[in-house]
């Protein structure tokens, strides 16, 4: 993170900071204490305040999200279904196993804090959803899938990971992602 200038750090370490907080909870003079950047920075980065910084982190989030869905064949010879969903679990597998339960999906956070109101960071989380969706469509039709096919299976595999996330967080066990991979995988394919 030290090699991210100010403004950069102050975008991840929002996105951290939502991921185990929440949007609500998650105050700007934390953010700016997290990311170790100089105090007057805040307004000169983000003249629209929490709500573009918290919308600019839940972009990130979604852009990361995605990235680790297209990093998927390259891990494999032979990209399936089935495959690209154990990918997209590993992750969070390997967080909770390596670093503990603190830490959800910001998007997630974002959209338990945000969505049922009018806030001007909905499009935000809309947005990163879609980027995160959008990438996992793609990589099933890469693998020969029917487009709408493709953007059901998107949808029901990030719903399932997401729900799998929260009940880990839950009960602190990565038991949920393990079974999701274990029950959903020969479903997919």
């Amino acid at each position: 993170m030290s090699e991210r200038g100010p403004r950069d750090r102050m975008v991840y370490s929002a996105a951290q900071l939502v991921r185990s907080r929440g949007v609500a909870a998650t105050g700007v003079r934390d953010v700016v204490a997290h990311a170790n950047a100089p105090r007057g920075s805040f307004q000169h980065y983000f003249p629209g305040g929490k709500d573009q910084l918290v919308g600019e982190a839940l972009i990130w989030s979604g852009d990361f999200a995605a990235g680790w869905a297209a990093e998927y064949p390259a891990t494999t010879r032979r990209p399936t279904p089935a495959g690209l969903f154990a990918h997209l679990v590993r992750q969070w597998r390997d967080e909770f196993t390596t670093r503990g339960f603190e830490r959800g999906c910001p998007v997630m956070a974002g959209s338990a804090d945000l969505a049922g109101g009018d806030s001007p960071v909905n499009d935000q989380v809309r947005a990163a959803l879609a980027r995160w969706h959008r990438a996992v469509t793609d990589q099933l039709v890469r693998m020969d899938l029917p487009r709408h096919r493709a953007r059901r299976l998107a949808t029901l595999m990030i719903s399932t990971l997401e729900g799998a996330i929260m009940t880990a967080r839950i009960q602190r066990s990565v038991t949920p992602l393990t079974t999701v991979v274990r029950e959903l995988g020969p479903l997919l394919g």
